[in-house]
């Protein structure tokens, strides 16, 4: 009775464990996939904003990491520092609002600007052309740190509630990640995006398969002993 447990308690892990692997393997595909598909965004040539009607289909599928351009005037007064930790060291985004030709408007994260910094980082004043990569906005804050925007405190790009904070009305629900610009000063510095995704799922199928290769092994271990189920004689 008990080896019985043992092998179907055996039989449900190797089944648990393939399943697993699969699964591990499915996202394996799908995130090369990802990254492809990234990697022609950020290499294509730039290309206008969505227009207002193609806002409420805005997804990460199918927009984020969009190389495009967009050209207009920065409202001034209206920045917003979100803190960051970049490679550059400690400080934050800066985001301004643009108010592009057509009349709307769309949060612009012209770079990082250190903690330490002093000087001016007022926006350029006239009709501006900026290019760059499209992102998705970062509701609520960062982990364990929520956006406090009563004390203009913030730790996420969330275009929402930064539009609000700024009475800026509506948005675009995205902001856009400036390239840099050589004729730029040097804060805030632009084309600081970091593109990287994690692409451990091989390991991940390999662990899984390798326990589910050990638990049939044990199996038939358990079910090929010469001992298992025979009474014990004791003197």
């Amino acid at each position: 009775m008990r080896r019985t447990v043992f092998l179907v308690a055996l039989a449900l892990a190797f089944c648990g464990f393939t399943a697993l692997g699969v699964w591990q393997v499915q996202r394996l595909h799908w995130k090369h996939a990802l990254i492809a598909r990234v990697d022609a965004r950020i290499h294509a040539e730039p290309v206008a904003l969505p227009a207002r009607k193609d806002w409420p289909q805005a997804s990460a599928a199918r927009d984020e990491y969009r190389h495009v351009v967009v050209t207009g005037e920065y409202l001034r007064n209206a920045d917003t520092r979100v803190q960051a930790v970049t490679e550059r060291g400690p400080g934050g985004w800066l985001l301004t609002p643009l108010r592009d030709d057509g009349g709307d408007a769309v949060l612009v994260n012209r770079g990082f600007v250190p903690s330490d910094w002093k000087g001016d980082v007022a926006p350029p004043a006239g009709h501006v052309r900026v290019i760059g990569l499209l992102r998705m906005s970062e509701p609520n804050g960062a982990f364990l740190r929520r956006n406090d925007p009563a004390h203009d405190r913030w730790y996420s790009r969330d275009v929402a509630a930064i539009a609000q904070a700024r009475s800026l009305g509506d948005v675009a629900p995205w902001f856009v990640d400036a390239e840099r610009d050589a004729n730029a000063p040097e804060w805030p510095a632009g084309g600081m995006t970091v593109v990287r995704f994690r692409d451990q799922h091989l390991q991940y199928a390999l662990t899984w398969f390798a326990l589910a290769a050990l638990s049939l092994f044990a199996a038939w271990r358990v079910y090929t002993s010469r001992d298992a189920g025979r009474p014990r004689h004791h003197a």
